[in-house]
């Protein structure tokens, strides 16, 4: 199994990543994305917001992925109280999904965490699968060491993770 529990529960509950792809010049190319984890599986479409080209297929990242698919994903957590830090960074095999019934579930998921999808039409356009092979963490990955959501304000909640160390 590639990801702990503590990892899986800490990407599952993520709001954003970063998926890192290699250029075609050898550089790294860092992109901010939204996600799913679908099993041992991160799911990533190329949605509507605006992009540098029309023609989806075309993006650098998904040009990436086709000719190197190897990736890596770094989900991480920022807190002003350091020992809140946290992260995992995922190394997988990455492809455009051409599975539909995978497609189909993954934009369900994807519109039941992101109520923005619900006016994209994702269902025309990529999705990029990435099958995790290995992972990395580091900090407390509990929820108790998580920074307060906008819905948490005012919770009165502070508790302070226990000790954390490199996997």
């Amino acid at each position: 199994m590639p990801l702990s529990d503590d990892e899986r529960q800490f990407v599952a509950g993520a709001r954003t990543a970063t998926l890192a792809t290699i250029a075609e010049d050898g550089r790294p190319r860092l992109v901010p994305i939204c996600f799913v984890l679908d099993g041992d599986a991160i799911l990533t479409p190329i949605d509507e917001k605006p992009k540098s080209t029309a023609d989806p297929r075309t993006l650098a990242r998904v040009r990436d992925v086709e000719r190197r698919a190897e990736v890596t994903v770094l989900v991480d957590r920022w807190d002003e109280d350091w020992t809140r830090l946290a992260w995992v960074r995922v190394h997988g095999r990455a492809a455009l999904t051409d599975d539909p019934a995978e497609h189909a579930a993954a934009i369900a998921a994807l519109r039941a965490k992101y109520p923005q999808y619900a006016m994209h039409g994702l269902e025309s356009r990529p999705m990029i699968r990435i099958a995790i092979e290995d992972a990395r963490s580091w900090g407390d990955l509990s929820d108790r060491g998580r920074s307060p959501s906008p819905s948490d304000a005012g919770s009165g909640s502070s508790s302070s993770p226990g000790g954390s160390r490199p996997r």
